[in-house]
């Protein structure tokens, strides 16, 4: 029996025989790649940029505000700003004639959005949650007035509102002379007049809000209600309302804020004249323009963002509330 003899040469173990590709190395599991310097100054400018933005646009100018609220400038150099503590808010609450209407105008902003367009938007809701015929098409249709701007929406009803030419004179024959009605230079009506066309886009928003709510209802528990012979207005009105209580809330607090950011449909109507005063047209009247009160506007800034921040909190309490005992 003859024994064969293997010569072995030194580094022959890691050469592959010919044919054969070339095993990869195998990265350990676990190890993450570092980022580059290019890849760490990328993140820095798009974490960066809109941080300060935000801060610089936001904050800053909020807390400056609030500073300002308790000074007198007329916005021309700094050096005449003066300290004069709590005045401008006592003048506010006791000589200014337009202070308390646009307050009550605001209530009123508020109290026709919650009671007509919004329970107009959960009907467009609960209808179209039906799948009907063309659901799209009305979705899109409904909801075009809240994507287009507020700008255009008023020029738009300033058409409509036209004393000669408009629509609604033209069609209830109050378009002749001596027989035209001003829906925007009288007092009695500009107002109601502005809230139609506020109420308008509104009702879109609303039904988006109220769709999205509807979709996370349990099929199941309609089922449940048809087996035990509940008609269509009892299974909503005893199951499906009540699971929508999360969206209540969130279409309540919304329509507070809708309130009281009320501004472009009213500025361009008549710039906030004429029985239309809000607190939004105060504070740009009293900041923007010849005669420029930049303190007081700023008072009156600062009772909008108290308001704004007792509608606010209350609702971000509750919901983080909410989310730890889930």
């Amino acid at each position: 029996m003859s024994s064969e003899t293997t010569t072995k040469i030194p580094g022959a173990a890691a050469v592959p025989p010919p044919g054969t590709a070339t095993p990869k190395k195998r990265v350990p599991q676990g190890h993450r790649r570092l980022l580059t310097r290019r890849d760490r100054l990328t993140l820095g400018l798009m974490a960066g940029v809109p941080t300060i933005l935000h801060v610089a646009l936001v904050w800053v100018t909020a807390f400056a505000s609030i500073a300002l609220a308790f000074t007198t400038w007329d916005g021309i150099g700094f050096d005449s700003i003066r300290w004069v503590g709590l005045d401008n808010f006592r003048e506010l609450f006791s000589n200014n004639p337009q202070f308390w209407p646009a307050v009550q105008h605001n209530v009123v902003w508020f109290v026709v959005l919650i009671l007509i367009p919004t329970p107009f938007g959960l009907f467009l809701a609960v209808q179209l949650d039906k799948k009907i015929r063309f659901s799209r098409v009305y979705q899109t249709a409904f909801f075009l007035p809240v994507v287009v701007s507020m700008a255009v929406i008023g020029f738009v009803w300033q058409l409509i509102y036209n004393p000669d030419t408009g629509l609604i004179n033209s069609l209830i024959g109050a378009n002749e002379p001596g027989h035209y009605i001003d829906w925007i230079g009288d007092p009695d009506l500009n107002l109601w007049a502005i809230l139609i066309a506020a109420s308008w886009r509104h009702a879109g928003y609303m039904m988006i809000l109220y769709l999205a709510g509807l979709k996370s209802v349990d099929p199941a528990l309609r089922e449940a209600s048809a087996l035990d012979g509940a008609n269509e207005w009892q299974t909503f009105k005893n199951v499906v309302f009540p699971t929508l209580r999360p969206t209540n809330t969130v279409v309540l607090v919304v329509t507070i804020i809708e309130a009281l950011r009320a501004f472009d449909l009213v500025f361009v109507f008549n710039k906030g004249a004429q029985g239309t005063e809000l607190l939004s047209i105060l504070v740009t009247n009293n900041i923007i323009g010849e005669s420029s009160r930049i303190g007081y506007g700023s008072a009156i800034a600062v009772v909008l963002l108290v308001i704004s921040l007792a509608v606010i909190i209350p609702y971000l309490i509750a919901t983080f509330r909410k989310e730890r005992r889930a």
